[in-house]
Order: structure tokens, then sequence, then C-alpha cells
């Protein structure tokens, strides 16, 4: 098992930062979640020039037949420019929810032309996949209920949502007439949403392992937060060469010296982590990423804000950004405790009596 990036891995990256780059800056992302959230311009150009969107659905089903490595690849890109894009949402969680039915919806996921969410909280996790839902479907197969802090649902064309084992797909008109999604959030750049379910017609898609999907996610995740992280870290090694104190560059001091470096060494172990849970996919892999890597991306983005000086303080400057999505993904598929937990119950390691 190598944790390496690929020749494809990074001629993909390179692709990925390029469009963001020149698409997505961070003064552009700053000025579009003042009037409008999603850049859904956006996302159409890495889902059907790139073709992002179908990364993990098979090539018979119209997609990339790729792996879970070329989706984290993706992830750290757009965690490096908060990109206010549907990818985790719709390509990843919603997505791999699918794939086990092998619905034809997948098709069309993976070209881009539209996207669904996952109707789960976004605090839910492996270990409490029910957390933050109410619906309930009945003997006509129609939902009623909701759910609170969904990311993706209000601007997915299809929802997707988890009942008692099986999948349900709400779409189309079923969706204008029995659906309200009412979006809020910490993070600019993925909002969340309480979607309410009334006697809503609904299609039942097949079975779905609830907690393996969220767990899948939780390991990809890490990659993001990954992004979030390395951006921090490198935004402020910049400043801290070019801001002046005392005649000299405030980065010359040792104290931040110190800091800095040992920042580097936690981003550091964050790649190995975030590599190592695409790679093995377990439970074990997945809950020391997640365990790891959260409180990471959290502590690059107050570093960011505080060696910034004033500066970072301001709306002007998009750090804050990064530490809205590094707070809001902290507590997103499972905390950080939540995940040393189980991994302490995985490894046997005995708790206190």
């Amino acid at each position: 098992m190598s944790l390496l990036y690929s020749e494809v891995e990074e001629e993909l990256r390179a692709a990925v930062r390029g469009l963001l780059a020149d698409r997505c800056p961070p003064s552009a992302v700053l000025q579009r979640v003042e009037s409008q959230l999603y850049d859904l311009e956006l996302w159409k150009t890495l889902a059907g020039e790139i073709g992002v969107a179908g990364l993990l659905v098979p090539e018979e089903l119209g997609g990339a037949g790729a792996s879970a490595s070329e989706a984290a690849v993706v992830l750290e890109e757009l965690g490096r420019a908060v990109a206010p894009v549907p990818f985790f949402t719709s390509s990843v969680l919603a997505t791999r929810a699918l794939l086990p039915t092998r619905d034809a919806l997948l098709g069309e996921l993976a070209e881009g032309r539209r996207t669904a969410a996952l109707v789960v909280s976004f605090a839910a996790s492996a270990y409490r996949p029910d957390r933050g839902a109410s619906v309930r479907v009945d003997g006509e197969g129609r939902l009623s209920g909701s759910v609170t802090g969904v990311a993706g649902a209000e601007v997915a064309d299809v929802l997707l949502v988890p009942v008692d084992g099986d999948l349900y797909a709400v779409e189309g008109d079923a969706i204008e007439a029995g659906v309200v999604r009412v979006a809020s959030s910490l993070d600019l750049t993925r909002p969340v949403a309480t979607v309410t379910f009334t006697r809503t017609r609904a299609r039942r898609v097949g079975a779905c392992d609830l907690a393996a999907v969220l767990r899948f996610g939780a390991g990809l995740l890490a990659s993001e937060q990954l992004g979030v992280a390395e951006w921090c870290l490198q935004t402020t090694l910049a400043y801290v060469k070019e801001r002046h104190q005392f005649a000299r560059p405030v980065g010359s001091f040792q104290a931040l010296k110190h800091r800095l470096a040992d920042l580097w060494l936690d981003v550091v172990r964050a790649r190995a982590a975030a590599r190592n849970a695409v790679a093995d996919a377990s439970s074990i892999s997945v809950a020391v990423a997640q365990s790891w890597n959260a409180g990471v991306a959290v502590h690059a983005a107050e570093e960011a804000l505080q060696l910034h000086g004033g500066i970072g303080m301001t709306w002007e400057h998009p750090v804050h950004l990064y530490l809205k999505r590094a707070k809001a993904t902290e507590v997103a598929l499972g905390t950080p405790g939540d995940h040393r937990e189980a991994l302490a119950s995985l490894v046997d390691v005995p708790g206190p009596e």
C-alpha cells in the first residue's frame, strides 16, 4: 500500500488547481458568499470538462471508474480553495449511497447534469447514523418528517432519503410539492438545511447501509480538511516572510519559527492520515484520520488568523472562510471525540473504570 500520489492523481490535481486558480480564488469566493452561495457555473465546468462528478461511478454506468484516491485529490484542492461546489455532497456522499443500487440516476450524476444530496444530518456519523433525522414512510411510499443540518440540500435536484435501511429518491415535482428546505450555516461556502417532508412522493431505489456510507464520507472528508490546513499554512508562511516589524520580517522571530514548524509537522501527519484513510478505508484508518485531521484544520486556520495580525480579523481577508469551513467539518460526520472513542474500542484500549 503506497501513500504517495500517482502520476494520474497529480495530473488531475493540476487540472483542478488550475481551474480553481482562474475561476475561484479566495477573493472571488469571498465576494460570492455575500450574495449567492454555490457557484453552479464552476460546478458545470468541473463536472463536464474535467469529469470530477463521475469519478466514483463505474464506467459501465457512465462514470470514470476511478478510485477514492482520485476523489481525495479533488477534495484536497477544493478544500484549498474553499470552493462553493457540491462535489462532496453529490459526487461523494450521495453517489456512494447510490452505488450498490446501480440506479440509472448514477449516470446523470456522473455527467453533472443533476446533483443529489443525501438527506442525513451533517452531524450524523457511522456511530450515530440516525442523528438529527425523524423521517418515516407510509404504506403508499410517501415520506413525512424532517432532517436537520443537511449539506447540499438547497441546490440538489434529487434528494436521497435513507429510511429504515432503504434508500428513497425524491425528485422533480415531488420536491416542489412536498419538501421545504430552509438553509443556514456557520460555513458560508457549504450551508446546511433543515429538510421537511409532508407526505412527499418518493421512489424506493434499493437498500442502503448508511453507516458504511458515512464512514466512507468521513474518510474522504479528511482530505478536504488537509487542503484547508495546507492553504492556511502556506498563506501564513508567505505573509510572515513579507510582513516586517522592527526592520525585519516577523517570520524571522524564533517564537514564530517554532509555531510554524510545529504546524508544518501537524500538516505532514494529516497528509499521511488522509492518504491512509483513502488507501485503507477500514474503520480504524477512518477514525485515525478524522480524530487528527479535524483538529489540525482548525488549528491551522486559527494560527493563520492570529499570525496575520489585524488584517486576519477583518471580513475582507478570506482566512475566516477557512476557519469556518474547518470548524464546520470538525463536527461533521463525527466529532474528533467520537472517532477517538471509536478508535479506542476498535483497538481494545480499556476505558476508565
